[in-house]
């Protein structure tokens, strides 16, 4: 069920890690961010756009991770942006001839077998160093960073003082760091500043996993996930009860303590970081 968390701005939570699909009213249809997770839920949410008479006009996929570059047949064909590098990484998985079958390893077995794949990643790049999104509707400025995966994008309605963030400023999910770039803390930390940048201008946040926070809940999970990132760099123990040994998701602190055995191999520690 869609749910309206600002005028024009509608969310539709997934059972699946409370994944969020968002939906951006324009002039004559919706952008559709982030689709959605099982094909029941895909096509709950075109049904409920039905309702509405607001037909997909242009679909975004904040990153390339398979659980934000889902489609459904209910959606129509509307084009499908992402950043450049988004859109290249996907494609590059597309590439290969067992791209199913190595997409299937990482889905959740509970979810594999309601998870459309025919139209996963058909993504069009959009130009480098896009500013906006092309469509007719309220301005969506393209916040682009290289923190939890190639080309991820942050998305600003202007209009409306909404950030969709992508797997970003989630109270449920620590970061989770993208451990195969050149910077992995680096690009964390400059992301936040980022978002610190246009945190004025926010009034609600959505993450892409996790609940819709506030203005002030916006700029708690920034320095929240800055404290997290900044121990991890420095090889010490958070004080984040997304890690803690009551983690909202049982797997969290094993994710923890895989990225910092990660970053440890990186910079030549011996070990897991003290």
């Amino acid at each position: 069920m869609l749910k309206q968390v600002a005028e024009g701005v509608l969310v539709h939570e997934s059972e699946f890690i409370q994944s969020n699909s968002v939906v951006v009213q324009g002039r004559a249809g919706v952008l559709l961010i982030d689709p959605g997770i099982t094909g029941g839920e895909m096509a709950g949410i075109a049904n409920d756009l039905r309702e509405l008479g607001q037909p997909v006009v242009a679909g975004f996929s904040t990153h390339p991770d398979w659980d934000h570059v889902l489609w459904h047949p209910d959606f129509g064909d509307a084009p499908r942006y992402g950043t450049a590098r988004c859109a290249a990484s996907i494609h590059d998985v597309l590439s290969q001839e067992d791209w199913k079958a190595r997409v299937a390893e990482g889905l959740p077995p509970e979810y594999a077998e309601e998870i459309p794949m025919d139209m996963l990643g058909l993504i069009t790049g959009l130009p480098a160093g896009a500013a906006q999104i092309p469509w007719d509707g309220p301005t969506v400025r393209v916040i682009e960073h290289q923190a939890h995966a190639p080309g991820h994008a942050a998305l600003l309605i202007e209009e409306r003082g909404i950030l969709a963030a992508g797997d970003m400023l989630s109270d449920i999910l620590m970061p989770f760091l993208d451990l195969e770039a050149a910077g992995p803390i680096e690009d964390y930390l400059a992301a936040l500043l980022l978002f610190e940048g246009v945190a004025s201008d926010v009034v609600a946040v959505i993450p892409g996993h996790g609940s819709v926070g506030g203005a002030g809940q916006l700029r708690a999970r920034i320095n929240q996930d800055r404290a997290y990132v900044a121990a991890l760099r420095d090889g010490g123990v958070p004080d984040d009860p997304r890690v803690d040994p009551s983690a909202p998701l049982e797997w969290l602190p094993d994710v923890h303590r895989w990225q910092l055995q990660r970053l440890a191999q990186r910079s030549g520690r011996d070990g897991m970081p003290a």
